[in-house]
């Protein structure tokens, strides 16, 4: 098949700043000053130039955006409110309305004072905690703790402040106690008959006591790498909070979270294949990279917390207010050791989950397919191929070498279900947060003519339009695109171009995730171009958002995302998750439609929808999924946690048996010329709802088209 060819523009981007103006080097007055200041002065140089100059927004650089990035840059510095009491914000406030003055000056007090505050409440906070424990707690007296912080204030003073970290050493003795009641009563009967001689049954006393020990190393283990915090370390990440000001995703990279993002880009992951993210303090699950430990063991999902790791059977280390990338060396290791960590679910619920470290094996994380039989039509199958991200290896592909990309193996697989005659596709988005633009806009071409695939708008306000010229397409069946809330970005430009042409059914429970930008990284070593600026090396990077999505109706997918056409309901209902969550997203607009030849499936939208509906409802097989979302969803606002034994034992064998809500589909899994290593991914698509109902929209639109004249292109332009 002859390959397509997609007109796409490629971004460019050089740092090409001129080290003039409100800075201007060092001089021979200069030279007694540290260079840590000198590097802090040019670096805020250079970010101020770089977000006025190329981001999308060009927001002022006023007291609006000095708000903005104080309130982040608080946020982040005592997420908890476990340090600092309210006079300590009282006299940090007063810098809330001079950032702006102090970027263009180039003399930044605020991290300076922030790291010093802190630390002095750091040493206070380690003084408490021997003398908390070793008073004790009272697990009967019935009170509660707030876990919170958005609806606590912070600690009026040091009383308030010891008080607090009383209910804190309290809640986390309490836990650890129930998980080694639980650990000891799961003890199996038969090996503690045969290590009689050996085995120690504690008391309760004993065990309470081993909770308050391990709950005070912990402790200390964490004050200890809060306390070691640089004031480098302090002032990258006010600079950041200032750069997150302008939307959530710009960042200044700093040389170490560097070097993870090229490691990330170039899906070189170790490890238990994870993708992490520090959200206010916590350390916070962006996804599973498929094939990884992670989801091979299954239990790690996006949006958990990590709160603790553990080597082996170590006790635990505490990664709350932890840098990701110190968070990230613990959980990394050597092939076949086993880190545990201790998660909390967005439902508040905690549990150990142990993780056998692995090289995560890449070609997990590729396209993939089978087929799955019709029931009651013997030789009939649909496929099901399913997208993880749009990926390309641009280092590989230099010089005009030929590299691994998604576009290629799309079409690999696509060719493979051709041959097997399937009489429908579902294509799976879910979980996919984009990657390449080139390879959106070539997928897309796979299932269409030619015809325009996505708008792109600069800073400037100049709009190109991304098209497909190659009227080649790979398959042209009834088509059905899954998506849910972490659908993103390129992911959200294929379901919008599909959904637009009316090429297929978008299905997925809720919308997108609603990310309509684009980003690209400035290397700030590129100006340190002459000797004097050298030792000021390395700097990092800045990554902007510097354009934005349209689809070809006009409508950006930014923060809307794309609405599909069948909504189903939706487990992750009660996360807030998505971009219309994130504090100072740009926001969603329109521009101008472009005309494009619109595809005639042969159905209605409308009665597929009523179709999809009437066989949710009546045969009841999304029931215990939507009575799991409710519960969820009370969970999860239940942030009041009790501090008495008798209510926490209760209320963790409340929801020890989580409710199970895969059913099996009565699509079938066994299929003529599988191939190898199709059996997990039949296994999974098997007890996965949302495919199933996918598959039987795929039969509504097959019994729909051969009552007329299926797939066909007219002329049409589209109506916003």
């Amino acid at each position: 098949m002859k390959f397509k060819k997609i007109r796409f523009y490629l971004l460019a981007v050089f740092l090409l700043v001129a080290v003039t103006g409100s800075w201007a080097g060092p001089s021979s007055q200069d030279e007694p000053q540290d260079l840590a200041h000198l590097r802090a002065r040019l670096l805020t140089h250079l970010i101020r130039q770089q977000m006025a100059v190329n981001h999308f927004s060009h927001k002022a650089l006023d007291d609006t955006l000095s708000e903005a990035a104080f309130d982040l840059y608080v946020q982040q510095l005592d997420s908890q409110k476990r340090f600092l009491t309210q006079s300590d914000m009282d006299q940090l406030h007063q810098y809330r309305h001079t950032i702006d003055d102090a970027i263009i000056k180039g003399d930044l007090l605020l991290p300076s004072i922030g790291a010093r505050l802190l630390r002095l409440r750091i040493a206070a906070v380690a003084d408490m905690i021997p003398e908390i424990l070793n008073k004790g707690f009272d697990f009967q007296r019935k009170e509660y703790f707030e876990t919170d912080p958005d609806k606590i204030g912070y600690a009026k003073d040091d009383n308030d402040l010891k008080k607090r970290w009383h209910q804190i050493l309290k809640y986390q003795v309490l836990m650890r106690y129930v998980q080694l009641l639980e650990e000891r009563e799961n003890q199996p009967t038969e090996a503690m008959e045969k290590n009689d001689a050996t085995f120690d049954i504690r008391t309760d006393d004993a065990l309470l006591h081993e909770a308050s020990q391990k709950v005070q190393r912990s402790i200390q283990h964490l004050l200890t790498r809060l306390s070691e915090q640089t004031e480098q370390d302090h002032f990258d990440r006010f600079i950041n909070a200032f750069v997150r000001a302008y939307d959530p995703h710009s960042a200044y990279l700093a040389p170490d979270a560097l070097e993870d993002f090229e490691i990330y880009m170039k899906g070189s992951l170790e490890g238990i294949g994870a993708t992490l993210r520090e959200d206010d303090g916590f350390i916070r699950v962006v996804e599973i990279i498929p094939g990884s430990p992670a989801a091979k063991q299954g239990q790690l999902s996006a949006e958990d917390i990590i709160i603790k790791v553990g080597e082996g059977e170590q006790d635990p280390i505490d990664v709350t207010e932890t840098r990701l990338r110190d968070a990230v060396k613990l959980i990394r290791g050597k092939k076949g050791t086993v880190v545990r960590l201790t998660i909390q679910k967005p439902t508040g619920r905690e549990q150990v989950i142990a993780i056998t470290r692995d090289v995560v094996e890449i070609e997990e994380g590729f396209v993939k397919s089978t087929t799955v039989p019709v029931p009651g039509q013997p030789g009939l199958v649909y496929g099901y191929l399913r997208i993880p991200s749009f990926y390309r290896d641009f280092q590989g592909s230099r010089g005009g070498q030929t590299a691994r990309n998604v576009t290629d193996d799309v079409r690999r697989e696509l060719a493979y279900l051709n041959k097997q005659g399937i009489a429908g596709l579902v294509l799976d988005l879910r979980n996919n947060g984009g990657g390449s633009l080139s390879d959106a806009i070539s997928v897309t071409g796979l299932f269409i003519s030619t015809g325009p695939v996505v708008q792109v708008k600069n800073s400037d306000g100049n709009i190109s339009v991304f098209e497909d010229e190659d009227p080649q397409i790979a398959y042209n069946g009834p088509l059905v695109v899954l998506v849910n809330r972490f659908s993103a970005s390129a992911s959200e430009i294929v379901a919008g171009a599909i959904q637009d042409y009316g090429r297929g059914v978008v299905i997925g429970g809720g919308g997108t995730h609603g990310k309509g930008t684009v980003q690209a990284i400035f290397d700030m070593d590129q100006p340190l171009i002459y000797g004097p600026l050298e030792k000021l090396k390395p700097l990092g990077a800045l990554k902007i958002t510097v354009q934005k999505f349209y689809r070809i109706n006009g409508g950006s997918t930014q923060v809307r995302g794309v609405k599909p056409d069948i909504e189903l309901p939706d487990r992750l209902a009660f996360l807030e998750s998505g971009e219309k969550y994130i504090e100072y997203a740009l926001p969603w607009d329109v521009v101008t439609e472009v005309p494009f030849n619109r595809w005639d499936m042969g159905v209605d939208v409308s009665t597929l929808r009523h179709l999809s509906q009437e066989r949710v409802e009546k045969g009841h097989l999304f029931d215990a999924l939507v009575a799991e979302t409710r519960r969820n969803l009370q969970r999860s606002h239940h942030t009041l946690r009790p501090l008495d034994l008798v209510s926490v034992l209760h209320e963790r064998e409340s929801i020890r048996d989580v409710v199970n809500t895969g059913v099996d589909s009565d699509f079938g899994t066994g299929a003529p010329q599988k191939k190898p290593g199709a059996d997990q991914l039949d296994k999974e698509i098997a007890e996965d709802l949302y495919v199933g109902e996918s598959f039987g929209v795929l039969t509504d639109m097959r019994r729909q088209a051969s009552q007329g004249k299926p797939y066909v292109t007219g002329q049409v332009t589209p109506d916003r």
